[in-house]
């Protein structure tokens, strides 16, 4: 059977609603007798025929996995799972109602990791914020989001965090703010 077949085929037996997101040693494992310049041409005709979408360096899936608009916090839980992160800054200021425009397509991620920014082509842009906050402090004052699958932090985190960045604040209701801090 041709390698696109054979990975189209057992990706469609393994994925399900929470595992839909292949990393390229993933697909490496489906096709162990593949060595790496193969795996990536198997892979970039795969992603040509329409098999699989690229959703962002080395992140892929079935071009016709169901989508549910989650899919930037699942590739960030996928691409840093080896780092503190939690959703903060505009993300969750956004949710709250306090920032007058909806990031559409762009999440906003703190991370022990470096600072950077995703670019997951038409699902959007993940942006990394390097912190070196303590999650045995912060944990107190942040909630995990099944749905997210990653922290979130609280309304007053997000502030703090979105003033320690020293981002762009104007956009922010400070009014409304104070109202849910308070």
């Amino acid at each position: 059977m041709q390698p696109i077949r054979t990975l189209e085929q057992v990706l469609r037996s393994i994925m399900t609603p929470h595992d839909y997101l292949f990393s390229l040693s993933d697909l490496a494992n489906i096709l162990p007798n593949q060595d790496r310049s193969a795996l990536k041409m198997v892979v970039s005709r795969a992603v040509g025929t329409g098999v699989l979408v690229r959703a962002c360096h080395g992140i892929y899936m079935l071009a016709d996995a169901p989508r549910t608009g989650l899919e930037l916090f699942h590739i960030a839980a996928k691409v840093r799972a080896g780092f503190f992160n939690y959703i903060s800054q505009e993300t969750v200021l956004s949710d709250a109602g306090v920032i007058s425009q909806l990031p559409i397509n762009h999440a906003t991620i703190m991370s022990s990791g470096a600072s950077a920014v995703l670019n997951c082509g038409n699902l959007g842009s993940i942006e990394f914020t390097h912190t070196k906050r303590d999650l045995v402090a912060l944990s107190p004052r942040l909630v995990y989001d099944e749905s997210r699958r990653l922290l979130c932090a609280t309304v007053e985190v997000a502030w703090e965090d979105l003033r320690s960045a020293r981002r762009n604040r104007h956009l922010v209701d400070e009014e409304a703010l104070d109202d849910l801090i308070r």
